[in-house]
């Protein structure tokens, strides 16, 4: 035995725990940023509000990526077949719709406004980001039931 560590395959149900985690960090640090945005509305300058706009649009991109990607794909690709296994696939393909939206919802308010110092912000800005605030609250309700049904054991 050498005494190098095993390499865990991202798409293996162990590593699961490690995906959720980090989905869950992620997941935090959007909510907290959009919150900062949604609080500068009424009193700071606009390079204020594009200086944190970009560092949002950066954690959105990074948060919808890892819940699009790696945890939808872990989830389709387990190698076990066992109900609970199947049980997850079939809910992961129920939620998939809904978690496509809600990423083309999120890259696109990032399209519009991940432009550095060179984005206008108008009006429209803060009904954008209310728009996205919804769909991030259906991200969540979806992610949420994946979460549960993947911490749930299958009781025999």
């Amino acid at each position: 035995m050498t005494g190098i560590p095993a390499q865990t395959d991202p798409r293996h149900s162990k590593s699961m725990p490690d995906l959720i985690a980090k989905l869950l960090a992620e997941r935090q640090q959007v909510l907290v940023l959009f919150n900062r945005l949604v609080q500068l509305k009424a009193f700071v300058a606009i390079t204020t509000i594009q200086a944190l706009l970009q560092c949002f649009c950066q954690a959105l991109v990074d948060y919808v990526a890892l819940g699009h990607f790696e945890v939808y794909q872990a989830l389709e690709e387990q190698a076990d077949d066992s109900d609970h296994c199947r049980q997850l696939r079939r809910l992961a393909r129920q939620c998939h719709p809904g978690i496509v939206a809600t990423t083309e919802a999120a890259l696109a308010f990032n399209d519009r406004y991940d432009c550095q110092a060179h984005c206008e912000i108008r009006d429209s800005f803060w009904v954008d980001l209310s728009r996205l605030g919804e769909e991030l609250a259906t991200r969540i309700e979806l992610e949420d039931r994946l979460i549960a049904a993947i911490k749930t054991p299958v009781t025999v």
